[in-house]
């Protein structure tokens, strides 16, 4: 199969630190590859992938200072994917959905797949009126606000099985990671681990979107607590597995409705439980009692870290290797692929029916003319029907 995955530009693929979705584009299109797909990647240009590269911007664009428009990169990437999407049997999106209304045009095979989430206010009015656009999302509860979308199915991200490895233990901190947000609940963290007693990591990029708020509210905290708690910044390759491998608990005390929460499986992946507020896709992502505890406020989040160790580290790693490979990943959306394709020749095939049947129809009226209109000419005397003698 001759397959387009079309990543957002702001980081490269796969990540160098922090990317949810640009992680996820590599895992999925190396997996691609690996059975054998031909699959052209359309990202930064300093990306690495096993895939044919189509490099649409110098270098990430969150980390180019020369940028201060992101859009215009996006919209120009799809321009380059529009010329030449005759060349692939399915495209598959994974950035902001600009596309959404022009799909239509390409005359070839799209979903895309929504990685972050919907307000029913702003992306829900795009899919009101793109409600042809086929679309995946990476949890159920990602769904909620945009029940009536095209929806093709729900893919779980995933893993490579040795993208993490558990280790024979933990060093007895607790770790919060990810984008220092307020949705993410980094204040939170920190209010957990200190009445649980327990030092805490904190692994995070600060976007600068989020630059004044991490200033006003988190850096008092950081310093107020600095004997417990240890900020590392940005924390990328084998320092980043390494503490999720060492942990105790990864903390997930979310704020906001998740999609999906990549860093709670490789958490699992690590065999690190996750201890996690009961916000959208976690109940989905963590068995309550066996690959962590799912909680609602602070103080029941202390109390989860004190039952810490009724916990199996190995069933952590059992839970990510049943239900979040990147193996699996990949399976799902090649059944996506081939339903669309199926769906697209049935549909193909439907308008060959429908022309082919107008065509008949307009055969009939256009002889029941000839017909009308020889009688006219020849006035009362019979229509010919035989050769006239010679």
């Amino acid at each position: 199969m001759r397959i387009a995955q079309v990543a957002p530009l702001y980081e490269r693929v796969p990540p160098a630190r922090y990317g949810a979705t640009e992680r996820i584009v590599h895992y999925l299109t190396e997996a691609l590859v690996a059975r054998g797909h031909e699959v052209t990647l359309f990202a930064s240009a300093d990306s690495l992938t096993a895939a044919s590269l189509v490099p649409c911007c110098p270098r990430p664009l969150w980390h180019d200072r020369e940028v201060t428009d992101t859009l215009v990169h996006h919209v120009a990437q799809l321009e380059r994917v529009a010329a030449r999407a005759h060349e692939f049997d399915v495209v598959h999106f994974h950035t902001e959905p600009l596309h959404l209304p022009l799909v239509r045009h390409l005359n070839v095979a799209t979903v895309t797949t929504l990685h972050g989430v919907i307000r029913r206010r702003d992306l829900g009015a795009l899919l009101d009126v793109s409600r042809d656009a086929p679309l995946v999302s990476i949890s159920h509860a990602q769904r909620g606000c945009a029940p009536h979308a095209n929806w093709l199915a729900t893919i779980a991200h995933g893993l490579p099985l040795d993208a993490f490895a558990p280790g024979a233990g933990h060093d007895g901190y607790l770790l919060w990671m990810g984008r220092m947000m307020p949705g993410k609940g980094p204040d939170t963290a920190i209010d957990i681990a200190r009445r649980a007693g327990k030092p805490l990591k904190m692994a995070a990029a600060v976007h600068p979107g989020e630059r004044a708020w991490f200033d006003e509210r988190m850096r008092p905290l950081l310093a107020r607590h600095a004997g417990c708690v240890d900020y590392l910044g940005e924390v990328g390759g084998e320092p980043r597995t390494a503490l999720l491998r060492r942990a105790e608990a990864l903390l997930v005390p979310i704020a906001w409705d998740e999609p999906f929460g990549l860093v709670m499986i490789e958490a699992l992946a690590s065999g690190t439980p996750v201890i996690a507020y009961r916000r959208g896709a976690v109940p989905e992502v963590i068995e309550d009692g066996v690959s962590g505890f799912i909680v609602e406020g602070v103080g029941a989040a202390v109390e989860a870290v004190a039952r810490l160790p009724s916990l199996s580290r190995a069933r952590c790693r059992a839970a990510f290797e049943g239900r979040f490979t990147a193996a699996r990943m990949c399976e799902e959306y090649l059944r996506a692929y081939g339903a669309l394709l199926e769906r697209r020749a049935s549909g193909q095939e439907a308008c060959r029916e429908v022309r082919d049947e107008a065509g008949h129809e307009a055969g009939h009226e256009a002889g029941r003319a000839a017909s009308h209109e020889a009688g006219h000419e020849a006035g009362d005397k019979p229509v010919r029907t035989t050769p006239a003698p010679a």
